[in-house]
């Protein structure tokens, strides 16, 4: 029985900045070949996807962007190489007032599917996937709903909570960094809708994650796996512990997968 395989991309598949490691590489495409569906997962925007995706030479594959907001089929076929499944926005007014009346001085990025951002401040290279536009006027920033808002100041985390009061789901990457998306949504809602598409029974779902974004995917799967440096919190989450991504945790862990008996893959989930 084919599994759906959800995979996590920074920290798991590859350390940020860096490209996929050919191993990880070779251990994806040899459970491809399988006949297992690999899924990426991540907390990136598509556009942040797309190359890691063709890097791995993944093509007719299901993609989770923007931490659940966005789900897309990834197909030559289709203009861009890719066809949006399913774009979950809300109204980025009360998040960026809310957030602007307690840190005046906030960075805010709004995402623009397929393309990048726009931000009232430029971000350092390297902290948004795709191309920048710095806005004219403050309230360009909320004209249109959107998929995910980022903010980014010191203490950004004490207003997770306000945050969840407006209706939407914030969530913590990183010191000083706030996701905020639709209400209701994670990696494992996304991927559970993956799963439907794919007609793959929930005891044969594998998750393979790092942080604290990954909470719910590890928990949705049948089988979670945690990278070896992940915090101890999300170890726990885990029936297996692989190695650290500096060890190329994931790809070991999906040549064992790969090798595995299938009753060793099955069972409730955590």
């Amino acid at each position: 029985m084919p599994r759906l395989i959800a995979l996590d991309i920074d920290g798991t598949l590859l350390e940020t900045g860096k490209s996929v490691p050919e191993v990880t590489k070779t251990a994806v495409a040899k459970v491809r070949a399988a006949g297992h569906h690999v899924v990426l997962a991540t907390g990136r925007s598509l556009v942040g996807v797309l190359p890691v995706a063709y890097g791995l030479g993944l093509d007719n594959v299901w993609v989770v962007a923007s931490n659940g907001a966005l789900t897309a089929y990834l197909s030559k076929k289709e203009p861009g190489g890719y066809r949006v499944h399913e774009a979950r926005t809300f109204d980025v007014d009360p998040v960026a007032h809310l957030a602007r009346a307690r840190m005046p001085r906030v960075k805010m990025a709004v995402e623009l599917v397929g393309w990048g951002w726009r931000v009232n401040q430029e971000f350092d290279p390297g902290h948004l996937n795709g191309q920048q536009r710095v806005v004219a006027r403050l309230d360009e920033l909320w004209t249109t709903p959107a998929t995910r808002v980022v903010l980014c100041a010191p203490g950004i985390g004490t207003l997770l909570e306000p945050l969840r009061h407006l209706g939407v789901t914030p969530s913590t990457a990183g010191l000083g960094w706030v996701d905020v998306t639709p209400r209701g949504l994670s990696k494992a809602s996304a991927l559970e809708t993956v799963r439907d598409h794919l007609d793959v029974p929930p005891e044969h779902t594998v998750a393979i994650g790092d942080s604290w974004n990954d909470v719910e995917m590890l928990r949705w799967s049948a089988y979670p796996i945690a990278m070896g440096q992940a915090p101890t919190s999300i170890k726990a989450l885990a029936k297996h512990v692989t190695g650290p991504i500096k060890h190329h945790g994931a790809a070991t862990a999906l040549d064992a997968l790969r090798d595995a008996d299938a009753r060793q893959l099955t069972g409730v989930r955590a």
